[in-house]
């Protein structure tokens, strides 16, 4: 499988990991925390995410890039 990164937008994002079990703690300006567990961090709204912003949340979340591009799918 390639490590290519899809492009994505920080709200479809948010909806990917909602369906990971994180839920939406608040929302401000530009941004949207979330958290699961222990886990809480920010998720940029915007209309296209960096891959170094991108990279950093599936970090965060604990998600591999290849259970990403499946739920991207």
């Amino acid at each position: 499988m390639s490590r290519k990164l899809p492009v994505i937008s920080g709200e479809k994002m948010v909806k990917i990991l909602a369906k990971q079990g994180f839920e939406i703690r608040r929302q401000t300006s530009g941004h949207i925390v979330v958290q699961k567990e222990w886990r809480v961090f920010a998720v940029p709204l915007h209309n296209e995410l960096k891959k170094g912003t991108l990279m950093a949340i599936l970090n965060q979340a604990d998600i591999t890039v290849e259970e990403f591009k499946q739920f991207f799918n």
